[in-house]
């Protein structure tokens, strides 16, 4: 897999070509927004269909691009908070990992990125108990599960 930043501080670019695509909508009507994840067929999808159906509702014809601006920015902030958790994790910094494992969870779980919303709620529970057993494990695991929701969501916006 390639590496998300090309050097320390350096953030790629969350900027996506056309995003508008035909799918279906709750209705059944064709809509331009953004369909499923478009994975290989033995990957896991990371993002779930109902609260992907619950954004859909939002903009239900697509019009105003409602899926494509929300995916995009929940990709910059998983980008720009992924920096941050890997610097917190080289400082060993377990308040800090909390904080931004406190912070991906709300999102992640409002673009049916539910598996990442678990495991953040989950060490940010044993952070903030002191429970955590190995720090650097925990960062591991919360980064590599950051990656598998932004390749989902890029292949949603590049669809």
């Amino acid at each position: 897999m390639k590496p998300l930043a090309q050097s320390k501080g350096e953030i790629p670019s969350a900027q996506h070509e056309g995003t508008a695509v035909n799918a279906t909508s709750i209705s059944g009507r064709p809509e331009p927004a953004m369909p499923a994840p478009a994975m290989d067929a033995g990957a896991p999808c990371r993002l779930d269909e109902q609260a992907l159906a619950r954004l859909r509702e939002l903009d239900p014809d697509g019009r105003h691009g409602v899926m494509s601006r929300v995916l995009s920015t929940f990709e910059a902030s998983l980008l720009r908070l992924l920096v941050q958790l890997t610097e917190a994790g080289e400082r060993a910094d377990g308040a800090a990992v909390a904080a931004l494992a406190h912070t991906m969870k709300s999102s992640s779980a409002s673009v049916g990125a539910l598996a990442l919303s678990e495991l953040c709620t989950s060490a940010e529970r044993s952070l903030r108990a002191g429970t955590a057993q190995d720090l650097p494990a925990l960062v591991r695991g919360l980064s590599a599960e950051v990656q598998q929701v932004l390749a989902a969501v890029r292949a949603m916006l590049r669809a």
